[in-house]
């Protein structure tokens, strides 16, 4: 017993100390990587079994509602030609640099993690896919955190809700910036710093301003949910809910944001990502004001 303490805190004391851990935990992902894959089996087992089980009837009301997203999406989908090239003259006109393709990969949950105080995720996707450290992770909703490791066949990725994520965003209707922090809850984040005076309403949609190189433009971060202004203090409370589907995505895309470590395929407009996640969530009127 004694043995397994002095070796624990060894452990813990070369983590946080010396750099070549690094390279222990990557190749201890990697191993671990197939038992990961063998442990969320079961749950896909169920994912299946379950929608093999599914009422007849929910199936039908189902398809009929795809169906009639199918036509709304078909009827944005042309006119999105049109719009794209009014937005290349526009930025012409005002001599602005055009908006760079994103490559992206697709990727697969594998695995949440355990432990209540952190919120991350184990992703299918490894160095194998070209996947670096600090690459952003959508959904098919908005915006769900980013790669802090990485081994062979494997990431963990850190969610926006995580009490040490932090990402700049802005509101969607203004422009006004701010920092959303992680909250340590699944469902909540929190804005650092918001004046009492400042322009923002319950129901702005929070955007991702770009600012810091790491996050791309104009992917959705969150919803503001709670607005509390202290007559004490100089600054609001405000409360804002994550866009992304965090407690549901099994299925997400990776970006690469850096030129050197795009993949040669799978290349996708910013536009086009900004269109697709609009038409997954749409936003509420006054955020295309």
């Amino acid at each position: 017993m004694i043995l397994c303490v002095i070796l624990a805190s060894f452990l813990m004391f070369a983590d946080q100390r010396m750099s070549w851990m690094e390279d222990v935990r990557a190749q201890v992902s990697t191993v671990v990587a197939p038992v990961q894959w063998v442990v969320s089996l079961p749950a896909r087992g169920l994912s299946l079994a379950s929608l093999a089980l599914s009422d007849q009837t929910r199936l039908v009301n189902e398809n009929r509602q795809l169906r009639e997203r199918l036509l709304t999406l078909s009827q944005r989908v042309q006119r999105m030609a049109s719009l794209a090239e009014d937005n290349t003259r526009l930025r012409e006109l005002l001599k602005a640099a055009p908006r760079q393709e994103i490559p992206w990969i697709t990727a697969g949950l594998l695995t949440l993690d355990n432990n209540p105080f952190l919120q991350q995720m184990i992703i299918d996707r490894g160095q194998q896919s070209g996947v670096y450290s600090g690459q952003p992770v959508v959904d098919s909703a908005g915006l769900v955190g980013q790669v802090i490791s990485v081994s062979r066949y494997s990431s963990r990725v850190l969610l926006i809700t995580d009490a040490s994520h932090s990402v700049p965003v802005q509101i969607n209707r203004n422009g006004l910036r701010f920092i959303a922090r992680g909250a340590g809850q699944s469902n909540r984040l929190t804005l650092d710093n918001v004046p009492n005076n400042t322009d923002i309403r319950e129901g702005d949609l929070l955007v991702t301003s770009g600012l810091t190189g790491r996050f791309p433009e104009g992917y959705p971060v969150a919803r503001v949910s709670r607005i509390v202004r202290n007559a004490g203090t100089p600054f609001a409370t405000v409360e804002v809910l994550p866009i992304a589907q965090l407690d549901r995505s099994r299925n997400f895309l990776l970006l690469f944001t850096h030129d050197s470590l795009k993949p040669r395929s799978h290349r996708l407009s910013q536009e086009a990502v900004d269109a697709a996640l609009q038409v997954a969530r749409p936003g509420r009127k006054e955020d295309r004001q």
